[in-house]
């Protein structure tokens, strides 16, 4: 209880600049949440791939079509459970700012393939039965306010449809939610029969499949067999897991975990030089004090462990701080309103933030925590 007093005591002796550090500590470690949300958000879902789950898609480039007769061929290979195609659409709904994913499927496989999809059972079973039907993620539902019964109107920017202009008309007949936190629930999902049937161009033709491997630990055999099946054809194909397919995806727009890492080094370097440097200070302005607790009989050992305790004393009330108000301020909402397909604090970098607190208050500490060790008793009451 004496050594916590006396720590406590050492903050009142320039609470200004101590309550500067502080600050700075808590406002990196509000960044630091913020950009590990956003960070997930770009993930798009690479945590929750599943392993029995692998993407076909065109050898060459992602925006290459393949044929639909490719489905029945591939459901045919051994080790081959389920396929269903999915295919880019690209619409925009009111301003091209008002970007979500927008596919035609195949219900009954679709849905089979994604039970992390969660749909209420009468929902699910009007989209069988609605040829104009389309079901929402619950983040672009609330994003824009929709319900079931809207009818939905998208702009073409591919596929326009047969009956002139580029305006396509969506009846809404449900909103799924997420299995788990990480489960993407920003897409837009019709009925690829519909679509097929009334575009201008590219009649049985999708962009990629998604199928379902028997068992995950032939996953690897699956993917070469369906690759060998189709080459030397008009369309040779490329299949991989899911998770790298949605890295991959997700790579298009940058590489956004290594973006967020440069922006934390940084942000984190220059914090350790302004709380080292607020510590090295401390300890010059103590040298007598630290002397006389040398004569008194505190060891060496125990001048570190005190110089670093404040040390860390200061980056956890600074970092715990920062890490409560991110969580709290992220729990609040995604301030887009929408626009990322998920927003969240995840656990791991909670776990990851706590144990760079503890990592800064020690490095910062260390250097001011040796010199004030090595300290000459005699010396230290001299400059005093």
């Amino acid at each position: 209880m004496r050594f916590l007093g006396l720590l406590f005591s050492n903050f009142k002796r320039h609470r200004l600049r101590t309550l500067l550090t502080i600050l700075s500590i808590v406002v990196a470690f509000i960044l630091f949440s913020y950009l590990a949300a956003i960070r997930k958000s770009f993930e798009l879902g690479v945590s929750v791939a599943n392993a029995n789950r692998l993407v076909v898609r065109h050898k060459v480039s992602l925006i290459q079509f393949l044929p639909l007769s490719y489905e029945a061929e591939i459901e045919r290979i051994p080790g081959v459970d389920l396929a269903a195609s999915a295919t880019w659409f690209g619409g925009i709904y009111k301003d091209p700012k008002n970007f979500f994913a927008q596919l035609p499927i195949v219900p009954e496989k679709y849905l089979s393939l994604f039970p992390e999809f969660v749909l209420k059972p009468e929902e699910k079973e009007k989209f069988l039965h609605t040829r104009t039907g389309a079901i929402v993620g619950r983040v672009t539902a609330d994003r824009f306010s929709w319900k079931v019964g809207d009818r939905i109107p998208l702009q073409a920017t591919i596929w326009r449809p047969k009956t002139g202009g580029d305006t396509w008309t969506f009846d809404l007949v449900g909103i799924y939610d997420g299995a788990r936190k990480e489960t993407d629930t920003s897409q837009f999902l019709f009925r690829y029969d519909y679509f097929d049937e009334n575009r201008t161009f590219g009649q049985g033709s999708i962009g990629w499949y998604h199928i379902r491997v028997k068992d995950p630990k032939n996953a690897a055999t699956v993917a070469r067999l369906i690759d060998e099946h189709f080459a030397n054809s008009p369309a040779e194909t490329k299949t991989e897991g899911e998770g790298a397919f949605v890295q991959a995806f997700a790579n298009q727009v940058g590489n956004i975990g290594a973006i967020v890492t440069y922006i934390l080094t940084a942000v984190f370097f220059t914090i350790l030089l302004v709380a080292g440097n607020t510590m090295a200070q401390a300890v010059r302005e103590r040298t007598g004090e630290l002397g006389v607790m040398k004569a008194i009989g505190f060891s060496d050992g125990l001048v570190l462990a005190f110089v670093l305790a404040e040390s860390c004393l200061i980056a956890s009330i600074g970092g715990a701080i920062g890490l409560v108000i991110g969580w709290l301020a992220i729990a609040a909402g995604d301030p887009t309103h929408g626009a990322l397909p998920v927003f969240f604090f995840p656990l791991r970098d909670l776990i990851i933030g706590v144990f760079l607190i503890l990592l800064l208050g020690v490095v910062t500490g260390l250097l001011p925590a040796v010199q004030a060790m090595r300290l000459n008793t005699v010396d230290a009451l001299r400059r005093e």
